[in-house]
């Protein structure tokens, strides 16, 4: 079984994942940048995104061979005036 590497990119912040994991294939390394990528964008929701503010993050996804894939969310708040 192929072993992945989820990166986690926090605006510009990167954070290399050394261990990875072992999955059957792309389709399950999607799936779990999925569900990482959806824990960190509840965090920064009800924490770290100011109001008419953006935070972008991404999981970046590799194989022994280099990168395969890139699971990117941007949340964004806009007040609107009445």
């Amino acid at each position: 079984m192929p072993r992945y590497y989820f990166d986690l990119r926090d605006e510009e912040e990167l954070a290399l994942d050394e261990e990875g994991l072992e999955l059957s294939g792309l389709r399950a390394a999607q799936v779990e940048a999925a569900r990482s990528l959806a824990d960190m964008a509840r965090e920064a929701a009800c924490s770290s995104v100011p109001v008419n503010g953006r935070h972008r993050m991404a999981i970046e996804v590799r194989d022994i061979s280099g990168p395969v894939m890139q699971v990117k969310f941007t949340f964004e708040v806009e007040t609107l005036k009445h």
